[in-house]
């Protein structure tokens, strides 16, 4: 058997953890962002496919691929690494 399984999210699926109510708020209220915790929704890893909205947004995961960290920076967010 293999040693561990990563259930991993892509960052154009990070959105979707979130209520379109939630995004809607932080849309018009830029002064904060939004915290999305992906171990909550049972995934560790964040990826890098796809295209993220230009919406700041905190992401906590455990792994994140270079690619994914970028495109989160980019769009004015922060990659917060969590045990």
């Amino acid at each position: 058997k293999h040693g561990k399984v990563i259930p991993a999210i892509n960052v154009d699926r990070l959105w979707s953890l979130v209520s379109e109510q939630t995004r809607q708020y932080y849309k018009e209220n830029t002064g904060k962002a939004p915290i999305i915790d992906v171990l909550k929704a049972g995934y560790m890893k964040v990826t890098g496919k796809g295209v993220l909205p230009e919406q700041p947004v905190i992401v906590k995961a455990r792994y994140f691929t270079k690619e994914a960290e970028v495109k989160i920076k980019e769009a004015g967010g922060v990659c917060v690494l969590s045990a």
